[in-house]
């Protein structure tokens, strides 16, 4: 049974939460008051009691009482944005600092915290930081449709969005020219022109200019260097010592698929719904792509490797992309019966995606920007996946090509060189400001 006293609690909350439906704050606040004598530690009379007193510019009292109320919930994420947005007002830079980074570590899409733990940190001076927790607030915003514009963005915080993106803009623009910087010294700046010019588009200060409009990376376009879907074989030597291997991988690959050795989803894990975008199944079997993967975003899958020998000892004489968290990325590529992958795109023209078919039936072929590919066997074929791409296998039985990435012939040493600094700090900027990575 309840108390006379959560009794009167319970009815005094009711008549303050009334008062704000109807729009009579003095309402709500005066019971929200009466409230908190009864019970000093009621949560929602200290929260709006806070933000009231702050709005008449009494600080002190607000933080006194969000003091309390985080002693009492301080793994509430809500009460911690609060908080530190009070510690501001009252010019603790340092405890804001604390409770809006405690606060985000608990909720990532609290992106007005992230907007305002950058602010703190510029106060203090911390520019790298500041950089980041801006570029984690707007990509933050703009992944659930705000702040794209004035009209998606509140009117209290429009002028505070877009002075971030502008600290954004200048901090980006230092971060990346600093990487590129000693390159600069080692080559001349003439024999990076093209990294200079893929560097601004890619920080959206030049429009991309694609010469083919089936190509559209998502990550990163290198310009001034051809765009065409598939590579003759003519332009990589190494393709003749895989090709030439071809019957020893097919080998290690049938050993891995007789002793049902473990594969991974090449898409991750992702319901069934999820994956309705993304494959088809033209068959009674679901559709199902899978990888035995000998190295994937640049993580070697020891086990695997020690598994096919052979294969593995022949990946390590081939000139692949190598990017710490990127690539390469090499595997046995698996597609059951029936499945279709749809049309997509991948990140960079820099690097180009071989197949070695291995196991090829009938009915299964590429399609590269409207150009159908049918595999064969121990024939290679290259080609720029920025271009829209989707795959088939419309026989009863698996198909298996072995995948592995290389550089786009076209680059300069110079130019790999560059592409491999600023990827990766590209990915340690995205990940240290809590952004997803593109291609990672």
């Amino acid at each position: 049974m309840t108390s006379g006293m959560d009794a009167g609690a319970v009815a005094l909350r009711e008549l303050a939460v009334n008062g704000l439906r109807n729009g009579d704050v003095m309402q709500a606040e005066q019971y929200f008051a009466r409230l908190l004598q009864v019970d000093p530690n009621h949560l929602e009379a200290l929260q709006f009691l806070a933000s009231r007193h702050l709005v008449r510019g009494d600080a002190v009292r607000a933080l006194a009482m969000l003091i309390t109320a985080s002693q009492l919930e301080p793994h509430n994420p809500g009460i911690l944005h609060q908080l530190g947005t009070v510690q501001m007002a009252v010019g603790d830079l340092p405890g804001a600092v604390d409770s809006l980074r405690r606060c985000v570590a608990m909720e990532h899409g609290m992106f007005v915290a992230r907007l305002r733990l950058g602010m703190a940190l510029e106060q203090l001076g911390d520019m790298q930081g500041a950089v980041l927790a801006y570029f984690g607030a707007v990509n933050t915003a703009q992944a659930h449709g705000r702040w794209m514009s004035d009209d998606t963005t509140a009117p209290g915080l429009q002028d505070a969005v877009k002075h971030a993106i502008s600290v954004i803009e200048a901090g980006r623009r230092q971060t990346f020219d600093a990487v590129l910087e000693p390159l600069r010294q080692r080559y001349g700046r003439s024999e990076l022109a093209r990294v200079e010019q893929c560097l601004a588009m890619y920080l959206d200060e030049q429009p991309a200019s694609l010469p083919d409009p089936r190509q559209r990376p998502k990550f990163l376009y290198f310009p001034g260097i051809p765009s065409q879907p598939y590579y003759p074989t003519s332009r990589f030597p190494w393709q003749a010592d895989l090709e030439a291997a071809t019957d020893v991988i097919r080998e290690e690959l049938l050993a891995v698929l007789a002793e049902n050795q473990p594969l991974l989803p090449f898409l991750g894990d992702q319901s069934a719904e999820e994956l309705k975008g993304h494959l088809r199944s033209s068959g009674q079997q679901p559709a199902a792509w899978d990888g035995y993967f000998f190295y994937r975003h640049g993580e070697r899958f020891d086990e695997n490797c020690a598994r096919c020998p052979r294969t593995s000892a022949l990946l390590d004489t081939i000139p692949l992309v190598r990017i710490r968290d990127h690539a390469p990325e090499t595997l046995f590529s698996v597609l059951r019966p029936g499945t279709h992958i749809l049309p997509h795109r991948g990140v960079t023209n820099t690097r180009l995606v071989t197949h070695l078919p291995l196991i090829v039936p009938k009915d299964c072929a590429i399609n590269v920007g409207g150009e159908i590919h049918e595999w064969q066997e121990g024939r290679c074929v290259t080609f720029d996946d920025t271009f829209e791409h989707e795959a088939w296998n419309r026989s009863d039985t698996t198909r298996v090509v072995m995948i592995l990435d290389s550089w786009n012939p076209d680059l300069t040493e110079a130019e790999r060189a560059a592409v491999t600094d600023l990827v990766e700090a590209i990915g340690d900027f995205n990940r240290a400001s809590e952004v997803p990575v593109p291609g990672a």
